[in-house]
């Protein structure tokens, strides 16, 4: 059976089909007061609104809540909400790196993704490196271990030493090598490489023994990013350069990322909660605020103003000299992003948030985004690598031990690689920073004297990644601004956003007719 097509019904089709993708826009009438203007404010930016709330009274919630003194099984029930929050996340991070990788390399000429590669590892890596530089400056010039005594921190926050595994710095890049060449793309979202070593004695004279070590490379749970992201990137390039043949397999990611980039505006009116609950939970979990303010506190401090400075003047700086656009105005589009991060303490978790400030509030060019935040969110820890810089310092400080020059470089150029080896999961900076601590022969053991405030300032240093690697996506973007536009006027084998707007349209129309025939 044959349907006449009418023109007039395909064109009110593809009107209901924009509408859904992107929504009538209405016009509003200007409010006169300044209740009424701020009320529109407040309504425009409500979910904004609702995530600062949350963490308001999440505070607000654990403190009072601190006072009835709960349970065990009490604190795990109110984090519930937070929990699901966080399953909630990264459930979406699979799906959105995969997609967002693939089809931001498709569209693209291997010219331009060459570009906007080289420009944001220059950015990481320039920025990661000033991090650790201001960690040491910080650290060396405050001393925040010299103020405390080593024996007491240790029984006031740890009491025994628990053993830890002792990490080997070439294990650790060659590990780093491993993961970025998974050897099964299914296993790496589930598992990562890690080599352990054993220690064996041999038997040889009577007088002599002798130490063999055997190398054992094993898997342990924890998504294989690196690997995902080399797989993605290699994936979305030779999809590029097959033309029309690759063009049904785009649009299958295509499509993928647009389902995925709604169900993540779904989970963002549930934050809010998660967010309020998951701060209250982490409060609840402090055994004695004093105590640990009093032990740990000029620590933190040395963390928190080396995240201050490098959060609101270097990166700012760096943004502005090369943009030349104010850097605040830039940081308020990702607020939301900023405050999730807070909430969760993963900067993997927190990447749906990123792209969606990114892409609808600060109108960056979704091929920029979908190249250079997945990787940022891998590779780029500004934050991470000025922490793993400042708790090494400190820790020799309290053992009494003067690090010189040589070891102070050391330590610089370890916690960058550290860095960059992190996963983007909360405290995932501790296991890599016994990296750093091997490289200057502090002993693994020590590490436990700061786990009681990693907690916190994990969750600080998380948003100054999140803001990281907010700012290379912006100048990235604007110093391929023209590169892009240009590929678009040319109309390649791709066109970009317009290529995403067609294909939707399009595959829907399709499903339509389908459905009649």
């Amino acid at each position: 059976m044959v349907h006449n097509k009418s023109p007039i019904m395909d064109e009110k089709h593809d009107q209901t089909i924009a509408m859904l993708n992107e929504g009538y826009p209405r016009s509003r009438p200007t409010p006169k007061t300044a209740f009424g203007k701020f009320f529109r404010m407040l309504r425009k930016n409500l979910l904004l609104t609702l995530t600062i709330a949350g963490v308001f009274f999440g505070l607000l919630i654990g403190f009072i809540t601190r006072l009835a003194s709960p349970s065990s099984e009490q604190i795990m029930i109110l984090s519930f909400p937070g929990d699901i929050l966080m399953r909630m996340l990264k459930m979406l991070i699979l799906p959105l790196i995969t997609s967002s990788l693939i089809t931001g390399l498709a569209v693209l000429d291997p010219k331009s993704s060459g570009k906007m590669g080289l420009y944001a590892l220059t950015y990481y890596f320039c920025t990661t490196v000033l991090a650790a530089i201001l960690g040491i400056v910080l650290v060396s010039t405050i001393k925040p271990g010299e103020r405390s005594n080593a024996a007491q921190v240790r029984s006031q926050i740890v009491g025994d030493d628990p053993k830890a595994d002792q990490v080997n710095t070439l294990d650790a890049i060659l590990d780093l090598l491993r993961n970025m060449f998974a050897e099964n793309i299914i296993q790496a979202a589930l598992e990562q490489v890690k080599t352990t070593r054993d220690m064996e004695l041999e038997n040889g004279t009577l007088s002599s023994n002798r130490v063999k070590i055997k190398f054992h490379t094993r898997y342990i749970a924890g998504s294989n990013f690196l690997g995902m992201i080399t797989f993605c990137c290699a994936f979305g390039i030779v999809i590029g350069t097959l033309g029309k043949r690759g063009e049904p397999m785009l649009q299958f990611f295509i499509i993928l990322n647009e389902i995925v980039m709604k169900l993540i505006k779904l989970v963002m009116w549930y934050s809010p909660i998660g967010i309020m609950f998951l701060v209250a939970g982490k409060i609840l979990e402090i055994d004695d605020l004093a105590k640990l303010a009093k032990s740990l506190g000029m620590y933190a401090v040395t963390v928190l103003v080396g995240l201050a400075i490098h959060a609101l003047i270097t990166l700012p700086l760096i943004f502005l000299v090369i943009t030349r656009k104010n850097p605040f105005l830039f940081y308020k589009g990702v607020l939301q992003a900023w405050l999730t991060g807070i909430g969760t303490a993963s900067s993997a978790a927190t990447l749906p948030v990123t792209f969606r400030c990114l892409e609808e509030n600060l109108k960056l060019d979704r091929r920029v985004t979908r190249f250079v935040l997945p990787i940022g969110a891998t590779v780029n820890m500004d934050g991470t690598a000025l922490y793993e810089a400042v708790a090494p310092v400190f820790l020799a400080q309290l053992m009494g031990r003067t690090l010189g020059i040589g070891q102070l470089i050391v330590v610089s150029l370890t916690a960058t690689v550290a860095s960059i080896g992190a996963a983007s999961i909360p405290s995932a900076g501790l296991v890599t920073m016994l990296l750093v601590m091997s490289a200057v022969n502090i002993p693994a053991k020590e590490i436990t004297i700061i786990f009681a405030i990693d907690w916190a300032l994990d969750r600080v240093r998380t948003s100054v990644n999140i803001l990281g690697d907010a700012i290379g996506a912006g100048i990235v973007d604007h110093l391929c601004k023209d590169d892009l536009a240009h590929d678009i006027e040319e109309g390649g084998h791709h066109g970009g956003e317009q290529l995403n707007d067609t294909i939707r349209i399009n595959s829907a129309h399709e499903i339509n007719e389908t459905s009649k025939l």
